[in-house]
């Protein structure tokens, strides 16, 4: 309804909508996640995800292509909306309602740096987070949550793994990430009856016997009950 003559028009003024990118990488047998040091504003010199604001007309996936091309050079990653997190609090400059994203990449490598609106940008291991800004330390749990809880239940280790990997890789990825032990034996009979992985002729060889290399049977996302 319309604001009566004696209203504030302050109270019906809308917030701002941005879009933050939790970014996943696993390298050196550790998840990482990438941050941005932000150069201005109330959390200026702290560590956050990269993001941006939304812009009139846009729709949230291409504002967050957007943004992550700007602040990484990605145009391909993985990428799935996570949660809205809309505490009138989590900025203090604004009223800004953020939407978070997961993107995963299988080399970190491919990141070329920040935009120049940041000071700096750095990959982390997700155990030794530096303090970030507003409420990014619940998105970072908020996203660790969904990947593990994904890694169970569908193929999603397809977007963290380069092409041809070993069994041995596959099989760290998943231990390291869901940090919990697994039965070795039993995990690999179930995968590879799952027709999950394709295996190749290719070997790779090292200080002991070569090791069988595969890939993903499928390059996209897939509902399979893994484990």
């Amino acid at each position: 309804m319309p604001a009566g003559p004696t209203e504030s028009a302050d109270r019906f003024e809308r917030p701002r909508v941005a879009v933050d990118t939790v970014l996943f990488a696993f390298q050196e047998r550790r998840l990482k996640t990438y941050l941005v040091q932000l150069s201005r504003g109330p959390a200026n010199g702290k560590w956050a995800f990269p993001g941006g604001l939304v812009r009139r007309g846009e729709m949230l996936d291409d504002a967050v292509r957007r943004e992550l091309k700007i602040s990484t050079g990605l145009t391909d990653a993985y990428l799935e909306q996570l949660f809205t997190f809309g505490d009138p609090s989590r900025d203090p400059d604004a009223h800004v309602v953020s939407v978070a994203y997961m993107a995963l990449i299988p080399d970190p490598g491919r990141v070329s740096g920040p935009s120049p609106k940041y000071a700096a940008g750095g990959w982390f291991e997700l155990s030794a987070l530096p303090p970030l800004a507003y409420d990014h330390a619940v998105m970072a749990k908020y996203a660790l949550k969904r990947l593990k809880s994904k890694l169970e239940y569908s193929n999603i280790a397809f977007a963290l793994l380069p092409p041809i990997f070993t069994f041995a890789e596959f099989e760290e990825l998943y231990s390291q990430i869901l940090a919990r032990p697994i039965d070795r034996r039993n995990f690999r009979r179930r995968i590879l009856a799952m027709g999950l992985l394709r295996p190749l002729k290719e070997t790779r060889r090292g200080a002991h016997r070569p090791a069988a290399l595969y890939s993903f049977a499928r390059q996209t996302l897939q509902m399979i009950e893994m484990l």
